[in-house]
């Protein structure tokens, strides 16, 4: 009887995917007690004064793309700043984890461990995916089912979702997401989306709560750039524009009586902050609170396109146009991006 050719496949990428325990210093529990409250009673944890304690808090996947130890997860893995990181490679070897970068734009994360020679995964082309290939679904399962592997299709392409981070729940729009019917369990978001061939070409993000048979990863070709920068650079290089805005649509439109429904309104998050960066490219380009940013580099600004996406296809210095409503009247602005620090 003739073997699946994924068994290979999965021989191969196993060894090259990793776990991410995420852990923080808390007050020691030496014990719980009962509290009653009504008619019912609550377990509240007994703190051990004075003690500390490292603990685990969460967890995810990764995978090893080059053999000196640098890993591509999810930015909602390793989203908390506080936190300690560990890569579990195998139960009996772990190693202390750095974050180099972070990508929340796109959900990814790149970190680096001290080892070398090391399997890795080769990374594939996810602008030639396919509707109805099979991909290969690899994580760990609940942070506690090691080397769990999923098959299934690409199911739908270009997606766009909402999605919550899982501890800090702060949501985060993705866009250009691969659908797949491989199962993608809690734990598994980081891990690799890998073809036929072997080669990654999505990284497990999310999935729909209460719907079966739907999952969706991150397009591997959006952290190569990352990657590079980060081989390059040490970090990531982004375009900053340096405003605070809100993204409107009709509800909101309809609600503020705006006079457009789609764009980027300038405006501060909380009383006493500004809504523009001082000394910041927006700043010197003129934009105001208040304004509306239709278009930037001539692509209109929406939910489905907001202003983020387009300036990360801009490059550090670049100069771009950017059409604006003030007081009811359209004018036409240039701005030189920064760095963003």
């Amino acid at each position: 009887m003739e073997k699946s050719p994924i068994i290979e496949i999965v021989k191969r990428a196993c060894p090259a995917v990793v776990t991410i325990v995420i852990s923080r210093d808390l007050p020691k529990i030496e014990g719980f007690y009962f509290f009653p409250y009504g008619s019912q009673e609550f377990v509240v944890p007994k703190m051990k004064k004075g003690k500390r304690e490292k603990t685990k808090i969460g967890g995810g996947s990764g995978f090893i793309v080059y053999p000196d130890g640098y890993i591509i997860t999810s930015n909602h893995v390793v989203a908390e700043r506080d936190a300690d990181y560990t890569v579990i490679y195998e139960p009996n070897k772990t190693y202390p984890a750095k974050v180099i970068s972070r990508d929340p734009i796109n959900d990814v994360a790149i970190l680096k461990i001290n080892i070398k020679n090391f399997p890795y995964l080769e990374l594939g082309d996810s602008d030639k995916i396919e509707l109805g290939e099979t991909v290969i679904a690899i994580g760990n399962a609940l942070g506690e089912f090691h080397d769990t592997v999923s098959t299934g299709v690409v199911s739908g392409l270009s997606r766009y979702i909402t999605a919550f981070s899982g501890l800090s729940r702060q949501a985060e729009m993705l866009r250009g997401l691969i659908q797949t019917d491989a199962a993608i369990n809690p734990g598994n978001s980081g891990g690799p989306l890998v073809n036929i061939e072997g080669k990654v070409i999505g990284i497990n993000t999310a999935t729909v709560m209460g719907a079966q048979n739907i999952g969706f990863a991150i397009p591997i070709n959006y952290a190569k750039k990352d990657l590079e920068e980060v081989k390059k650079y040490g970090k990531i290089k982004r375009p900053f524009l340096g405003v605070k805005y809100i993204i409107l649509n009709k509800e909101i439109a309809d609600k503020d009586k705006l006079p457009v429904d789609y764009g980027a309104l300038i405006v501060r998050e909380v009383l006493g902050e500004s809504a523009i960066i001082t000394g910041g490219a927006a700043e010197k380009a003129g934009l105001k609170e208040f304004d509306i940013i239709l278009e930037c580099q001539g692509e209109k600004i929406t939910e489905e396109n907001p202003l983020s996406h387009i300036l990360q296809k801009c490059e550090v210095n670049q100069e771009i146009s950017l059409k604006v409503l003030r007081a009811g009247k359209e004018i036409n602005l240039k701005a030189k991006l920064e760095e963003k620090k």
